[in-house]
């Protein structure tokens, strides 16, 4: 049998938008040397990298080369892509202005993850339209939501051992890539670009573990199922108010 990448997808999105009731679609990215054949150019511009996750959000399939990511210094430290040297002062002079507000200190950005080499194109669809096998998918939804996912990655020995992640955004990919699932608040920075409602989080999850979890989530549903009337009932039982 010849194995079938798009409808793995397309199966997968579907079990879960259904099974956990997710409205926003789940954002498939791949790194590779060159663009897969049949794929759309990104052309245009955009603020950030994360910013191609609302357009892939919204159903487009495309790839973007590594100057398409410039104009955010921060996500091009991430993603390990090199700024030209007219702009390679960009990075200092950001994390400059964001130290000398109060958002970070200068000390943690050697700890901020980032891939292990710059990608040749970046490749942004709807999990469903994946035209390879992702690297990483990210899933924006409620803390609910993504509290059940997380659970079915914890059963599936995919779960990062990792503490929730915060900003850059951006670092949850190649973060999952290397540990696992992985569990992010966002930021202000990708609220504003990718129009995140405020009670949203990402779960970002390698591809390769799709499958385990997928599998598991059924299991978990069912085990918050019988939790919630086990814990109802305590609660009736147990609270004096």
């Amino acid at each position: 049998m010849v194995y079938d990448q798009q409808k793995e997808s397309r199966q997968f999105e579907k079990q879960l938008t259904e099974t956990l009731g997710l409205t926003r679609r789940p954002v498939a990215v791949s790194f590779r040397e060159n663009a897969p054949a049949g794929v759309e150019k990104f052309s245009g511009t955009e603020p950030s990298g994360c910013s191609f996750w609302r357009l892939a959000g919204a159903g487009r399939t495309f790839y973007t080369m590594p100057a398409d990511h410039y104009n955010c210094a921060v996500g091009s430290h991430t993603h390990n892509i090199t700024l030209p040297p007219e702009r390679a002062a960009e990075l200092e002079q950001t994390l400059s202005f964001m130290s000398g507000i109060g958002y970070i200190k200068m000390e943690e950005v050697a700890g901020i993850p980032r891939l292990p080499e710059a990608p040749g194109v970046i490749i942004y669809s709807p999990l469903a339209d994946s035209p390879v096998a992702p690297d990483v998918v990210l899933f924006p939804g409620t803390p609910r939501q993504l509290m059940l996912l997380q659970e079915a990655a914890q059963r599936a020995g995919k779960a990062a051992q990792l503490p929730l992640l915060g900003r850059p955004t951006c670092m949850a990919l190649p973060a999952a890539m290397a540990n696992g699932a992985v569990m992010s608040t966002g930021c202000i920075g990708n609220r504003v670009y990718t129009d995140l409602e405020d009670d949203g989080m990402y779960l970002a999850v390698p591809g390769n573990a799709m499958p385990a979890i997928t599998a598991e989530l059924g299991t978990i549903m069912s085990a918050n199922a019988q939790l919630t009337e086990y814990h109802r009932g305590r609660r009736q039982a147990l609270a004096t108010e």
